[in-house]
């Protein structure tokens, strides 16, 4: 590991722990998951290469049979300190985005969480790496995760005054409800059980086109705000609050007229 990303942790690592005696209490058990781990790097190949941003000898480690850690790849991206973090807590600590982007095409679990249930999400939120925050978010990470605390990343970001954090991130939970809100949809309209008596083919066709232009709208919208996404939501729970309503409601089935048999 060069000398550069010694200081850098070195230097991070003082000012959490000079901080600590000062901030509050919450502030306090933060740190024990969130401050950096530079003796890490002394024994883990990955790492290092990771905090230099080599991403040559990342993939060579992935990749190589003949690299002498090769057969040691997943040991080395999973293995856990006490609290629970990985190596994959460091890189984001240390903004290494193009890092994460590669370590994740080899299987690493991206929502894993520290025994207090940090996140990947908290940790480069506490660290004001907006840049990996985006890239963690576009690579699907758990938005809405919490700590132990019932904090999640946004709220993380808000204590540390990482204000550009907290912007995107709840731009992204805006995205995310959205996204979210069109599946709910989409699966309740066409699940026959719940429909069955309720819902006719006007209702799901409308529900399902509703859905769809939201989608197109997320796909060719340019630079939407945090606004624009709770405008779209509200529009479709606009149009879908008929068709909740006959969900909520009882159900109604046709009634044919009863053919008797004539007597002989």
């Amino acid at each position: 590991m060069g000398p550069i990303f010694l200081l850098f942790f070195q230097f991070n690592c003082d000012k959490m722990e000079s901080v600590e005696e000062t901030v509050d209490p919450a502030k306090q058990s933060d740190l024990k998951d969130l401050k950096s781990e530079e003796k890490l790097a002394y024994f883990n190949p990955l790492l290092r290469a990771a905090l230099n941003s080599d991403i040559e000898e990342v993939q060579h480690i992935f990749e190589d049979p003949e690299d002498p850690d090769h057969e040691k790849a997943t040991e080395l991206i999973t293995e856990k300190d006490i609290v629970g973090r990985g190596l994959l807590y460091a890189i984001c600590m240390a903004g290494k985005n193009d890092v994460v982007r590669t370590v994740a095409r080899y299987g690493v679990d991206l929502k894993e969480k520290t025994v207090r249930g940090y996140t990947l999400l908290h940790c480069a939120a506490a660290w004001g790496q907006l840049e990996t925050l985006k890239t963690l978010i576009d690579l699907e990470a758990d938005i809405y995760a919490t700590t132990f605390r019932g904090e999640k990343a946004r709220d993380i970001a808000c204590r540390y005054e990482k204000m550009e954090c907290v912007e995107f991130l709840d731009w992204a939970e805006a995205k995310q409800n959205l996204r979210n809100f069109i599946s709910q949809i989409q699966t309740t309209v066409t699940d026959p059980e719940k429909v069955l008596g309720r819902l006719n083919k006007e209702d799901k066709s409308t529900s399902l086109k509703a859905c769809q232009a939201k989608i197109d709208w997320i796909e060719n919208a340019k630079e939407p705000t945090m606004q624009d996404f709770l405008d779209q939501k509200q529009q479709l729970e606009d149009i879908m609050l008929p068709v909740f309503t006959k969900l909520a409601g009882p159900r109604k089935y046709q009634r044919f007229p009863v053919v008797r048999k004539p007597s002989s």
